[in-house]
């Protein structure tokens, strides 16, 4: 099985990081000792290490992904000048970190062998989460998918955090003609501003100091497929501008290039924000909103679909319990109750925490005081 070395400061970091490369099929070695990180990778077969930008990879002599908690292009040089194959910034994008990986595996199938063959769940129907719930505002949703998955039309998806917006998304392409192309996924809020161009529409070799090869970007990537644009509404004016010309006209060029290349994706944004407001104050372009919403769909927030609570805490209490590897746990009445009568500022994303919370720190039955010891603990 593939080995990941992990060496980050931040344990809650470490460790939800750990979590979640382990479900992706890797094997994850966590360390927080530098010098013990290389005896380690001396000695282990390791394929990749994920570092802190303050750490020294210049003598790993193991492909190097830094995590930088406060970017800037910079450190950002000066990493890859380093050696580091990628640059990320937190919150961790991991869709992008994950197509690294893969990446990766594509290169070098000798060294990052796997013990399974998983299908790209962006290019399968039947990788994508269910929609759960059966409330009125859930099947408008569903609804709303089933009429505008077929066509090209651009979508916008609205709602709080935390309420789905990344799984209409991914049903829209699923349920469309673009199923079995890419749907590649990018998170606007979390590159800086000055990579935001380059991570979209590609570069260059030598276009900038560490644009050591050509780099394809995300709309290319795209082509022929599915891009979803995430938290658009935190997206520089700039780049805002150069993603306006490459929906009108259907083509883009790279950082460093003079060349169109036409591109054919469907583009499905989505924002946290009352994008209105932000054209009001300036920041957001009124003539991109008009151009990515030709469909708007409102993800409701839970408070507005109580009635689902008891169906996604279900759900989520199988699929947690088979993720950790434990026997499936049963949850009484009262502390259903309880559960479906809080407020779930976070939505569907503070619950699956709960109920995960629940599983690992309650006995055989999940009860009301346990509910009340560990909700917001």
């Amino acid at each position: 099985m593939t080995k990941i070395l992990l060496n980050i400061e931040s344990k809650s970091l470490l460790n939800s990081l750990s979590e979640r490369l382990q479900f992706e099929n890797y094997a994850t070695l966590p360390l927080g000792d530098m010098s013990q990180a290389r005896r380690v990778a001396e000695a282990e077969s390791l394929s990749v290490a994920i570092v802190d930008e303050n750490v020294d990879i210049t003598d790993l002599n193991i492909p190097t992904i830094v995590i930088a908690k406060n970017p800037n292009i910079d450190s950002a040089v000066e990493a890859l000048r380093r050696g580091a194959m990628d640059y990320l910034s937190l919150p961790i994008d991991m869709n992008r970190l994950l197509d690294t990986l893969r990446k990766l595996e594509s290169e070098s199938p000798t060294t990052m062998p796997r013990t399974t063959q998983r299908q790209h769940p962006r290019r399968t129907n039947c990788a994508t989460q269910p929609i759960i719930g059966n409330s009125r505002a859930i099947d408008k949703v569903r609804s709303m998918i089933e009429r505008v998955a077929p066509s090209n039309a651009r979508v916008l998806i609205l709602g709080e955090n935390g309420t789905g917006k990344e799984l209409v998304a991914r049903w829209l392409h699923a349920k469309s003609s673009r199923c079995d192309a890419p749907f590649v996924e990018v998170n606007c809020a979390a590159i800086p501003a000055e990579l935001i161009e380059s991570e979209l529409f590609g570069h260059e070799k030598g276009s900038f100091t560490s644009a050591i090869k050509q780099r394809k970007g995300k709309f290319e990537l795209a082509d022929g497929g599915t891009l979803f644009m995430d938290e658009i509404g935190d997206m520089a004016l700039s780049a805002q501008a150069k993603v306006l010309r490459a929906l009108q006209e259907n083509k883009i060029t790279r950082v460093g290039g003079d060349k169109d290349i036409p591109v054919d994706v469907r583009v499905v944004a989505a924002t946290n924000k009352d994008i209105r407001h932000e054209i009001e104050v300036g920041n957001f372009r009124e003539d991109l909103y008009h151009r990515l919403s030709v469909i708007e769909i409102h993800v409701p927030p839970l408070r507005e679909r109580q009635g689902d609570i008891g169906l996604l805490v279900e759900h989520f209490i199988n699929e947690i319990c088979q993720h950790h590897d434990i026997k499936p746990k049963s949850i009484e009445g009262d502390a259903m109750e309880l559960l479906s009568n809080y407020p779930w500022t976070g939505n569907i994303r503070e619950l699956h925490n709960v109920v995960e919370r629940l599983i690992i720190l309650s006995d055989e039955r999940i009860t009301a005081d346990a509910v009340r010891q560990y909700y917001r603990s």
